[in-house]
């Protein structure tokens, strides 16, 4: 049964406490709401007191470190948070953007290879965009759709699923292959042969020691053996140098790797067998499609990392 209209019910709820709730829903901490509003503790915890007030409802329990939400607080961020991503839409398709003179926070999602790809990225958004903040969230293909849903972050950049949200907008950055990094010393360049008798490092979020390469191998009857998983590739570059490891690694990542630390002993070969397509996409919400900033921002994106 629909709710019956209440016009001055909105004349009792300060309207800016909507941004607090939304925040208090996805960061589940006053400090780190506060932090992501730059708003003080004091001035979010109170906001949180004039909230339950207004909804007549705890809205979120302690437990631990973390508040929970209460049923109600579920149920209203289902009915508010559409309407609260609408009214951000209207407004900033008639709010223009200066990159020089005006300030916005952006916030993007990316995993740590698309990081390492995109570090001209940030010298070129400081250089053109001074007043601006940029917030970086580690995500991933299994975390992006629900950042992006939750609007913890409002674009993603990285390899993707097909499962993000309905509403969200996409577009391919760069497509290409996988190669094998080695350290310049060992044996190469590696055929099929030395892959699979060479002992592999594996960069995994997950902690697991196989993946896409494993089950093209098994494809072919072959297989190979990961002695040791990484928890991201910053540390890459100095496993492989000295040893004979190997680590498959996008083209994207190859090329920035190589071109970065190339005088370090580094070299890539080509993969010696097929394997998939890698597509690097850049995603965002819907509700920020037509935002002037946030299309800048895509489009200093897009200048640094795209390739079609």
């Amino acid at each position: 049964m629909p709710h019956r209209s209440d016009p001055g019910s909105l004349r009792r709820l300060d309207l800016n406490l909507l941004p607090v709730f939304i925040a208090l829903m996805r960061e589940r901490s006053v400090t780190r709401a506060g932090q992501a509003l730059f708003l003080s503790q004091p001035a979010t915890s109170a906001a949180l007191a004039r909230l339950r007030e207004a909804f007549r409802d705890e809205l979120f329990i302690r437990s631990g470190r973390t508040l929970e939400p209460t049923p109600r607080a579920q149920a209203l961020l289902l009915e508010l948070a559409p309407a609260l991503q609408a009214i951000a839409g209207t407004l900033a398709g008639a709010t223009p953007f200066d990159p020089a003179v005006d300030a916005r926070t952006f916030r993007v999602g990316w995993s740590d290879d698309v990081a390492i790809a995109a570090m001209p990225l940030l010298a070129r958004l400081r250089q053109a965009a001074p007043q601006c903040r940029l917030v970086i969230r580690a995500a991933n293909f299994s975390t992006i759709p629900a950042m992006l849903a939750s609007g913890e972050i409002g674009t993603a950049v990285g390899f993707m699923n097909d499962d993000l949200p309905a509403a969200a907008r996409q577009r391919v950055l760069r497509r290409g292959g996988f190669r094998v990094l080695r350290d310049a010393a060992s044996p190469g360049p590696v055929d099929l042969e030395a892959y699979c008798a060479r002992p592999h490092v594996l960069v995994t979020a997950r902690g697991d020691l196989t993946g896409f390469v494993d089950a093209a191998l098994e494809r072919l009857g072959r297989s190979r053996q990961v002695v040791l998983g990484l928890p991201d590739f910053g540390l890459l570059w100095r496993v492989l140098l000295g040893t004979d490891l190997l680590c498959t690694v996008s083209d994207a990542l190859a090329d920035i790797m190589l071109e970065r630390i190339a005088e370090r002993g580094l070299v890539a070969d080509p993969l010696p067998f097929p394997s998939p397509e890698s597509v690097v996409r850049m995603a965002w919400r819907a509700a920020l499609d037509q935002d002037p900033a946030e299309i800048w921002l895509r489009g200093q994106i897009v200048a640094v990392l795209g390739r079609g």
